[in-house]
C-alpha cells in the first residue's frame, strides 16, 4: 500500500451513467432535480450528469432540451463539479464534426456549467481528441482523456503506458480508464494503474461497469495501486451494467488511508430517494431483471452487455436467435479484420452488426455495412492493428484507393455557417444549432414539439392529428 496517500475521491454516475447503463438514459430532469440539493452536499469529486446518450435520448424520447437540463443542474449544484461524456471528434454523435462544431459544442457545454469534460475515441486515436482538449483548455475547463479500454493481442502494458505519456505531452488535465465492458479483472487493474503512475503525473481515475461482476474488487486493487477516483453510482441504480455502488465503495476504505470522508447517512437518504424510482422502472418494465445480474459472458466473449443484447434483438428480428453462439466467435473475426479496435460506440455496433451479417448471409463479408466500409478507409481515424488484406479487397475493391491516413477531420470543411442557415427558423438560443449538428431530425422534431407547447398547442394532440407539430 501507499503510506501518505491523499484520500480517495468518488465521482457519482447517477444522473448519466447509471441510469443510461440500466434504463436506456430515461430518467427526466424534473426526476432527478430534487435530489440534487442534497447531492451537492455530500462533497463529491464530481457528478456525471450530462453527454454520452443524454443529450439524443433528452430529444428524441422525453421531449426536453437538453441544454436547458444541464443549466437546472447548474443551478442545483452550487459547490460540486459537473462531469460530461464527449467522443472525442465525434462529439455526442456517431459521425465526425468539423472543428468548429467541436469547438463551438465544447465552447457552450462549459458555458452553460460542465468543468469536466472527460473525452474518448472509440479506437484510442488522439488525433481524434486534441481539438477537443485544446477548446477545452481555451474555456478553462479540466479536460480528461479516457483510455476505451479492452484486451487482445495490441494492448499491452507498454501500449498503455505509451499512450498515457502521450496524453500528458497533448496536454490533458487527468487520465480516466474507461472500462465500458467490464473487462478489467482486479490484479490486472492494479497492474495497469501501477505502470500508469509511475510513468505519468496525472491524476488516474477508473471507470468500470459491473457486468461480469468483478468491478468492486478492480477498483479495490486500482485504489490500493494509486488510482485517485473511482466511478461509483448510489446503489439503487448501481451494479448490473451500471457502476459499484457508491455507499460500499465508501465503506471499503472507511478508517483506512483512503477514506473518503463521505457521510453514510447522507448517501442513504440519497438511496431512498432513488429506490422508489427503480421500483417504479422494474414494474413498468423499463428496468429489465436481465440487466441487474452477471454476465459472466462478458468475460467470456469480452463483449460488452449493451453490444450483447443489440446482437440479440437483431438476431431476433430476422427469427435467428439459433445463431447465437456462431455470431458470438465472430466477433472477435470481425475485430481482428477490422483492426482490433476496443469494443465502444460506435465500432461496438459496426463489429457487432457486421457480425451478425456474416453469419446470416452464410459468407463473410458478402454484404458490408457502409460503416464497416468507413472503418476500412480510415474514416474513423486509425486503429492500433493493420486490416485484414483480403477483407478490404473483398470489401472494398477499387475503392480501396480512396482510403486515408490523415485525421478524418482534416478533411471536412467548417459546418457552423451552413447548419446555422439550414435550421434559423427554429433558433431560439445559440445551443440550437449544435443540437441540430449532432441529431438534425431528433431536433427538428423537438424544436416543432416546443414550438407547439409555446403557442398553446397540446403537443400530443398536435403530434397524432396533423402528422407534425404546427409551427
Amino acid at each position: 500500500m501507499i503510506m501518505g496517500k491523499k484520500p480517495l475521491k468518488i465521482t457519482e454516475t447517477v444522473l448519466r451513467d447509471a441510469h443510461q447503463s440500466l434504463m436506456a438514459t430515461r430518467l427526466t430532469t424534473e426526476q432527478m432535480l430534487p435530489i440534487v440539493e442534497k447531492m451537492d452536499k455530500v462533497g463529491y469529486h464530481a457528478v456525471e450528469c450530462w453527454g454520452g446518450a443524454t443529450f439524443d435520448a433528452s430529444m428524441r424520447f422525453l421531449k426536453e432540451d437538453p441544454w436547458e437540463r444541464l443549466r437546472k443542474f447548474r443551478d442545483g449544484f452550487k459547490n460540486t463539479k459537473l462531469q460530461m461524456l464527449f467522443r472525442g471528434q465525434n462529439i455526442l454523435g456517431y459521425n465526425h464534426y468539423a472543428d468548429d462544431v467541436v469547438e463551438y459544442f465544447v465552447q457552450k457545454s462549459i458555458a452553460n456549467g460542465i468543468d469536466i469534460v472527460r473525452i474518448f475515441d472509440c479506437l484510442n486515436d488522439l488525433h481524434n481528441l486534441k481539438t477537443c482538449v485544446d477548446a477545452c483548455k481555451k474555456e478553462k475547463g479540466h479536460s480528461q482523456i479516457a483510455l476505451s479500454y479492452t484486451l487482445g493481442e495490441a494492448y499491452t502494458l507498454e501500449y498503455w503506458v505509451d499512450i498515457a505519456k502521450r496524453i500528458e505531452d497533448m496536454g490533458a488535465d487527468s487520465i480516466c480508464i474507461k472500462d465500458m465492458a467490464g473487462l478489467l479483472v482486479p490484479y490486472e487493474a492494479q497492474r495497469l494503474v501501477g505502470a500508469l503512475k509511475e510513468n505519468v503525473s496525472l491524476p488516474i481515475e477508473l471507470h468500470t461497469h459491473y457486468t461480469s461482476g468483478v468491478a468492486s474488487m478492480s477498483c479495490l486493487k486500482a485504489v490500493e495501486a494509486g488510482c485517485d477516483i473511482i466511478d461509483t453510482a448510489i446503489s439503487p441504480l448501481a451494479l448490473g451494467t451500471s457502476q459499484p455502488a457508491t455507499e460500499v465503495m465508501v465503506e471499503t476504505f472507511r478508517g483506512t488511508e483512503y477514506d473518503t470522508g463521505l457521510d453514510q447517512n447522507l448517501l442513504a437518504e440519497i438511496a431512498e430517494y432513488f429506490a422508489p424510482i427503480r421500483e417504479e422502472a422494474l414494474a413498468s418494465g423499463l428496468l429489465s431483471t436481465k440487466v441487474l445480474g452477471v454476465n459472466i459472458n462478458t468475460l467470456r466473449y469480452q463483449v460488452p452487455g449493451g453490444m450483447l443484447s443489440n446482437m440479440v434483438s437483431q438476431l431476433k428480428e430476422q427469427n435467428a436467435e439459433d445463431k447465437f453462439d456462431e455470431v458470438l466467435q465472430e466477433i472477435p473475426r470481425v475485430r481482428k479484420d477490422l483492426g482490433e479496435p476496443p469494443l465502444v460506440t460506435p465500432s461496438s455496433q459496426i463489429v457487432g452488426t457486421q457480425a451478425v451479417l456474416n453469419v446470416l448471409m452464410g459468407e463473410r463479408y458478402k454484404v458490408a455495412t457502409k460503416e464497416t466500409k468507413g472503418i476500412l478507409l480510415g474514416q474513423y481515424g486509425q486503429t492500433v492493428k493493420p486490416f485484414n488484406p483480403e477483407v478490404v479487397e473483398k470489401v472494398l475493391g477499387d475503392d480501396a484507393k480512396n482510403a486515408i491516413t490523415c485525421r478524418p477531420a482534416d478533411l471536412i470543411e467548417p459546418q457552423l455557417p451552413k447548419l446555422e442557415e439550414e435550421m434559423k427558423e427554429w433558433k431560439q438560443q445559440d445551443e440550437d444549432v449544435l443540437s441540430y449538428a449532432l441529431f438534425p431530425k431528433q431536433a427538428i422534431d423537438f424544436f416543432k414539439f416546443r414550438a407547439a407547447q409555446q403557442s398553446g398547442v397540446d403537443p400530443e394532440v398536435a403530434d397524432t392529428e396533423n402528422g407534425a407539430y404546427p409551427v
